[in-house]
């Protein structure tokens, strides 16, 4: 679409290709089929599942074999206009357009899909700069170049996606190395003894861990990256990836006078303080709240459909366990709220762990399930209390 293309000042126009962008166009579509829609991407705007990126080496997938439909195929499903590879650099407000690199948009109401990037944390040596950080297809695309052939992945990062990632190279028959300043894995999902019971799972897989530290320097020294950690502490990899966690993107938001916090900061119907302008997904923060997984974006989009087509609906979360795509160890957790008042206890089960959070008068607040006790997710999800009611 170009500058004369006219398009209709009614239209619902979404930023953003991710899971969050084309959950809503989904959503919209079963209630409406004709509502004028289109898509703003700076990527090509195929549909992949992001969640995949992390397991897609034991399970033999390349890349390109991770896109289920190209944009063209997302056009003709969802009966909508995409702007592909199409950079938004302004939203003016007040006339309800986009400045884009395809020229002038203009929107009735306008989603703002925009995700998150890696953090990146500021690393000192001569190959500082040499680091992966993987957040999209394109990434995953250059860092399954980077690994073809090699032996030894450092994973900067105990998370969730650096637990994911550690377990998924193991499997694919790489040497790893986890670096963490926490002194565990999941240090903000798991209690203690579930996150010693995972570690020691993917250490038997083939993880060594580096806890309670950080990375001092990276160095090149040849064919492989030397890396000095504030330990003390040495060894040698041929690839580094940093996994440290995402940051909402807000910066083009808050350009246009859009209030932000950690996230885009939106109400109950996923409205930011500007008119017509809504955020989902992992750019958005729900009071206080910014929840960057797969469930939340669901609810969220099931939510923000009807609005957009004139049924305002307030957002509800549900309690929503985690699943932790380790198969070293199957892990389901739902973590406690914050500041949420009670304790853990865990206990072995055959063939797994269960470990509960509960209040002072035994009410269920959190889990975490590994192995067997898994099985008790549904069941236990039940008992939890709601996390937006």
């Amino acid at each position: 679409m170009d500058q004369t293309t006219p398009q209709s000042q009614s239209a619902i126009v979404i930023i953003g290709s991710g899971l969050a962008g084309y959950t809503v166009i989904r959503e919209i579509r079963k209630l409406d089929k004709t509502a004028p829609i289109t898509l703003v991407t700076r990527e090509p705007g195929y549909f992949y599942s992001k969640p995949m990126l992390s397991t897609a080496l034991a399970s033999k997938k390349e890349a390109a074999q991770l896109i289920s439909t190209p944009a063209d195929g997302m056009a003709a499903q969802l009966e909508m206009t995409v702007l592909a590879e199409c950079d938004v650099s302004a939203i003016d407000t007040k006339s309800q357009t986009l400045q884009t690199t395809k020229g002038v948009v203009p929107y009735g109401k306008l989603v703002l899909a925009l995700g998150a990037d890696q953090i990146r944390l500021p690393l000192q040596g001569n190959a500082a700069s040499e680091v992966i950080t993987v957040n999209d297809l394109e990434d995953y695309a250059q860092f399954r170049t980077a690994i073809a052939g090699k032996k030894k992945v450092a994973i900067l990062g105990a998370g969730l996606i650096g637990c994911e990632f550690a377990n998924d190279l193991s499997l694919g028959g790489y040497a790893v190395d986890v670096i963490d300043l926490a002194p565990q894995a999941l240090g903000r999902l798991l209690p203690e003894a579930a996150a010693l019971e995972l570690q020691e799972k993917l250490s038997a897989a083939g993880v060594n861990w580096h806890l309670s530290t950080t990375v001092q320097t990276i160095d090149r020294q040849g064919d492989s990256l030397q890396v000095t950690l504030a330990n003390g502490n040495t060894f040698a990899c041929d690839v580094f990836l940093s996994a440290v966690g995402l940051k909402p993107r807000i910066d083009l938001a808050k350009a246009s006078g859009i209030s932000t916090g950690l996230g885009i900061q939106v109400n109950r119907e996923l409205e930011t303080n500007i008119k017509n302008i809504f955020a989902i997904g992992d750019c958005a923060e729900v009071e206080g709240l910014v929840l960057p997984y797969v469930m939340p974006i669901m609810q969220a989009a099931r939510a923000l459909a009807p609005t957009l087509i004139g049924n305002a609906t307030a957002l509800t979360y549900p309690a929503m366990p985690v699943m932790v795509k380790t198969p070293a160890l199957a892990t389901v957790v739902s973590p406690p709220a914050k500041g949420a008042e009670g304790n853990w206890t865990t206990t072995p089960v055959e063939g797994g762990l269960e470990a509960r959070f509960e209040s002072a008068d035994g009410k269920l607040l959190g889990f975490a399930l590994m192995g067997t006790a898994t099985a008790q997710r549904g069941a236990l999800t039940k008992e939890l209390p709601a996390i937006l009611a």
